[in-house]
């Protein structure tokens, strides 16, 4: 059963090495994270599992506690491993996780996660929304105490800069994910339309939609911690316990 969950944002620049001189421009969002992450911890999870947006294979990739990932493909010697340990550079072994879940796994390590056992998903883009919701109710069943640590994006529409171009209809698109979000509104997750998320970039909405899949039949709390569109990207920060 999900007795908790955590939506956050996974743009490399989030870890501050990546970021440089800019790194103070998300702060915000880092601090935000980890309050979101406090959440998780204390709702006393028997399994955290992160979920995030994937371009391999399969439709959903599961990765092991311990998972090796690596930002040296953006220029930096960070590697991160999957559970719960602060970054170090180098590592005996090859990256396997993919981006939006090397950026949970930096998050994960720079709180010290140590409340529960972690597994990791690879969700690939783009996933039918029937898919996303089975599999999050297949997640939610597996252990009497499951918490989720959602990554994804909304829309990189949002201005001119962006890297999808300005897009009309980007802003109400991320306006009613955070809504959605901010409410626990499964409902309106699940009728994101795929198509639409697509057109705008929003890499974020199979991993909503699996999430709106894992808190059927619960009575969850939604709280928004964090809005903005830095770069052009819609961010977004939110709890639900």
């Amino acid at each position: 059963m999900l007795v908790s969950a955590a939506v956050c944002p996974c743009p490399p620049l989030l870890v501050p090495a990546l970021a440089a001189g800019a790194a103070p421009e998300l702060d915000a969002a880092r601090d935000a994270c980890a309050d979101a992450l406090g959440v998780l911890a204390a709702s006393r999870p028997d399994r955290l599992v992160v979920v995030g947006p994937a371009a391999g294979p399969q439709d959903l990739e599961p990765y092991p506690q311990g998972a090796h990932g690596s930002f040296r493909g953006y220029g930096v010697a960070l590697d991160v491993t999957l559970d719960g340990t602060p970054a170090g550079p180098g590592h005996g072994e090859p990256p396997t996780l993919p981006t939006s879940l090397a950026v949970a796994a930096w998050l994960l390590g720079n709180v010290a996660w140590s409340a529960s056992p972690i597994q990791g998903l690879g969700v690939r883009e783009p996933l039918d929304t029937e898919r996303c919701i089975k599999s999050g109710r297949d997640i939610a069943a597996r252990d009497e105490r499951v918490a989720l640590l959602v990554m994804g994006d909304a829309s990189a529409c949002r201005t001119l800069k962006a890297p999808g171009y300005l897009d009309d209809r980007a802003a109400a698109f991320d306006a009613e994910v955070a809504r959605a979000l901010a409410e626990a509104d499964t409902t309106a997750l699940a009728a994101l339309d795929e198509k639409l998320a697509t057109e705008l970039q929003a890499a974020g909405r199979p991993c909503w939609q699996l999430l709106a899949g894992a808190a059927e039949g619960t009575s969850l709390d939604g709280a928004l911690l964090y809005e903005a569109a830095p770069y052009g990207v819609g961010y977004l920060v939110a709890t639900w316990s």
